[in-house]
């Protein structure tokens, strides 16, 4: 099977920490299935993959046997808030203390990266009476996931217009000199929101930091100013969750979905639910972005989890999986399409380079039990997790029933059986 040539690696959202903490060692992943149908042994080598050829054709060395499962880029998360992460079930108010925060976010993300995702971006709130105290809390999160998964910072201010605004627009800059790497917040929540918007490029562009925006989208006038603004900012502009846009009438929507293509703006859909739980959005029903009518107008559409188990949703659980699942289940794309959602999409929308299951790809790779993309987003549950080159998450689940003569007369398998045990 010849290589491939990968394409060339584009800066990620985190800031340079040094080389990876893994070993120079090959790791072969034995008899994998690919969503092509291929059947297939992969070698992985220094963080990447170094080859890719038929089921029993490469060379012996450790091993991983992954009969009976499907091989994948990984997920990466667009959209997390790792600060606030876990709190739902606190009785009282919630402790932003920098060690209470940095527990919240290792917990989350580890349990996001047990879903598969070894990537992770989170919005962070910076301001108010935390300053940067939160900040400081992922960052060192950061650093001690290091070589487990890549988590990086969006720093969030509440305000940036007006006289309250002066003394937010010094903590991003405060915050961006800390190692936040995307600079965002919420322009509907600030008295200007055109101006609010206009504050949080002009820093970008003056940093070299890429944007990611919470907006409910359901004004078109201020997404067209913005996607005015946005047009040529690079390394990138992202919105999210945008969830109002489906609540306007086509017409209007496909136009302000067309004004953001034009400018490249990307688009992250919650599918599990809104990630706001303050003011007059407080109770609303969460509606997920139009992705079909999005798609349509030519807008790069990713998916992410949102809010974990806190106030805005006390039951979400952060599994790229799902969030592709309800996509697929509520026909706004294609099983394989939702899967790119969580994968492809998202890591492009984070800035992180591409992976194909070809040689010279990095090797951030998702094994799940099941034979096609469809089956394994309905029956996600046995996953085995890559993260340069390494595996560094197992989740196995094993279903079991007492005995019957319909099940022997049927021969149905118990899950541990056919199709391969678990890797190992």
């Amino acid at each position: 099977m010849p290589d491939s040539q990968p394409q060339p690696p584009r800066k990620p959202d985190g800031d340079a920490v040094g080389p990876p903490p893994h070993g120079g060692g090959a790791l072969v992943l034995c008899g994998a299935r690919l969503a092509d149908g291929r059947t297939v042994d992969v070698r992985l080598s220094n963080g990447r993959i170094e080859a890719v050829g038929t089921a029993g054709s490469l060379v012996p060395g450790p091993r991983v046997d992954l009969g009976g499962y499907l091989l994948l880029p990984a997920p990466a998360e667009p959209h997390a808030h790792c600060d606030t992460a876990l709190t739902a079930d606190i009785g009282g108010p919630v402790s932003y203390t920098v060690e209470d925060v940095q527990r919240r976010t290792t917990e989350a993300a580890l349990l996001q990266l047990g879903h598969g995702a070894t990537a992770l971006r989170s919005h962070v709130r910076i301001g108010d009476v935390q300053g940067l105290r939160s900040l400081e809390a992922v960052l060192q999160a950061r650093r001690a996931l290091r070589g487990l998964t890549d988590l990086t910072a969006v720093a969030v201010p509440r305000l940036l217009t007006g006289a309250a605004g002066a003394d937010g627009l010094a903590m991003l800059r405060d915050a961006v000199k800390m190692g936040a790497s995307v600079v965002g917040g919420c322009p509907d929540l600030d008295p200007d929101p055109t101006g609010y918007a206009e504050a949080v490029l002009d820093l970008a562009a003056e940093h070299g930091c890429a944007v990611d925006l919470h907006t409910d989208g359901d004004d078109p006038a201020r997404l067209a100013r913005l996607a005015a603004m946005a047009g040529g900012l690079r390394p990138g502009v992202t919105l999210g969750p945008c969830g109002g846009l489906a609540r306007l009438p086509r017409e209007p929507a496909m136009r302000a979905a067309e004004q953001l293509a034009a400018a490249g703006v990307t688009v992250v859909c919650l599918p599990q639910g809104d990630c706001c739980a303050s003011g007059s959005q407080r109770g609303r029903v969460s509606t997920c972005a139009p992705v079909r009518l999005l798609r349509a107008a030519g807008v790069e559409v990713a998916a992410g989890s949102g809010a974990l188990r806190d106030a805005a949703n006390p039951v979400g659980r952060g599994d790229p999986i799902e969030a592709a699942f309800l996509l697929a289940s509520r026909g706004e794309l294609r099983p394989e399409e939702a899967y790119a959602a969580v994968s492809d999409r998202a890591r492009a929308a984070m800035g992180l380079p591409e992976v194909r299951l070809e040689a010279g790809f990095p090797a951030e790779l998702l094994a799940v039990r099941g034979g096609g993309v469809a089956g394994m987003l309905s029956l996600a549950y046995s996953r085995l997790v890559i993260h340069e080159g390494r595996v560094v998450a197992r989740t196995s689940a094993v279903r079991e029933f007492r005995d019957s003569r319909a099940m022997v007369a049927l021969d149905l398998p118990r899950q541990s059986s056919r199709g391969g045990g678990e890797p190992g």
